[in-house]
């Protein structure tokens, strides 16, 4: 599709410097009409202004959407129902909130009768992947302009020199500037850059926002309670709450005892290696809590199974491939296994720490104390049968060893 092809443009929009460049240089460079998305994930900002931003750019068609539920209901909790987390320390904040951003992008532009969608993502990243893997499962015809990788405004300098000859406010912010870019949602909120580039530099204490340190976190522990029901947490200490409320709770209270920090280097999609900080409080209480409950209510080929799935599943949804037919086959299988996991889990909250202190399900549980008791098992398990056990499985250790 040539550029005069494309009439209207539905445009990722944050209302910031990028995006507001992002939006005139559409409109100079496409002759097109661009329609403006902007998405609440629980980012923890104002989304109204960039409404009466885009109004003062001209912008006709306007959309500002609360997705916060719909974000950890359909995309978050699924994910955790796997355990899920990449190359042993990242919990996907960022990977999983871009398909609903990506699914939105194509609906609006079904909607308002667009000849494509548009990103800020730069050319270097993932999010790139992640939107465009997205928008082309869900319309495969849909054309996607991506302006870092067609422009020549590489560096922030051009950028702003762009904005001030085409017209474009450049707020001045109060107070010092964070040197981070971040990205936060409801799961997460990731740093990078600035010192951050080098992996042997210690992040700066005033750069997390949702946690103290765990050396500055109260010195008596807090018990929460977290029940569940299919795998998803409905309650938090006996009060029933929707998901996005689940979590806000969560980053609440697991951010106040120094909870979620991570420093990580990681593989990127794209080839190269990335240093990120995160902050994920709500998130990592949940992965310990869900785990918890699944250890007393999965079987146990069920739970390993699981355990050998999640690498993959998670590659999956950080290499941007959640609307493939493999990711839904397996949630499938993940969301089947589900069933059982209903009960308590009573977490301890210290320092930093998440420490399970006891879980319960009164109807799922496969715990059976009568079996499992060091005491007079009353005849519940013969340990005697555990000699022939034994032997079969030796048996192949036996033969291999004679012939040493």
């Amino acid at each position: 599709m040539s550029k005069a092809a494309v009439k209207k443009v539905v445009l990722a929009y944050s209302g910031g410097l990028d995006t507001s460049v992002i939006l005139k240089w559409l409109e100079d460079e496409y002759q097109c009409e661009v329609v403006t998305f902007t998405a609440d994930i629980g980012q923890g900002e104002e989304v109204e202004p960039a409404r009466e931003k885009a109004r003062q750019y001209g912008i006709k068609e306007i959309y500002i959407e609360d997705l916060r539920e719909e974000f950890v209901r359909d995309f978050v909790f699924p994910m955790f129902r796997a355990n899920t987390i990449y190359e042993g320390e990242y919990l996907l904040g960022t990977s999983i909130a871009r398909p609903l951003i990506a699914k939105r992008l194509v609906e609006i532009a079904q909607e308002t009768g667009a000849d494509a969608i548009s990103h800020g993502a730069t050319g270097k990243g993932n999010d790139q992947v992640r939107f465009e893997l997205g928008a082309y499962a869900l319309n495969p015809d849909i054309k996607v302009i991506a302006p870092w990788r067609e422009w020549d405004l590489n560096s922030r300098a051009s950028l702003m020199e762009y904005a001030e000859k085409a017209g474009i406010e450049i707020e001045q912010k109060r107070g010092t500037k964070s040197p981070y870019s971040m990205d936060a949602n409801l799961l997460h909120i990731s740093y990078e850059g600035d010192i951050l580039e080098d992996p042997w530099n210690e992040a700066e204490e005033a750069m997390w926002r949702w946690s103290v340190s765990p050396e500055a976190a109260p010195d008596e522990p807090t018990y929460i309670v977290l029940s569940f029901e299919k795998g998803d947490v409905v309650a938090i200490d006996n009060e029933k709450m929707t998901p996005a409320t689940v979590l806000e709770t969560l980053n609440k209270v697991g951010g106040a005892n120094g909870i979620g920090r991570a420093d990580i280097v990681e593989n990127r999609y794209v080839g190269m290696k990335s240093r990120g900080c995160y902050e994920t409080p709500g998130g990592t209480i949940l992965l310990k809590a869900h785990r918890a409950m699944e250890s007393l209510t999965l079987d146990r080929e069920a739970l390993h199974l699981k355990d050998e799935m999640m690498p993959r599943y998670a590659k999956l949804i950080y290499n941007g491939y959640w609307w493939s037919p493999e990711r839904k086959m397996m949630q499938q299988l993940i969301d089947a296994s589900q069933e059982t996991v209903n009960g308590d889990v009573r977490l301890k909250l210290y320092k930093g720490n998440v420490m399970v202190v006891g879980r319960r399900s009164t109807t799922d549980s496969l715990f059976d104390e009568s079996i499992a008791t060091f005491e007079d098992d009353a005849g519940a398990y013969d340990q005697k049968d555990a000699e022939g056990f034994i032997k079969l499985n030796a048996l192949r250790l036996r033969i291999a060893g004679k012939k040493k």
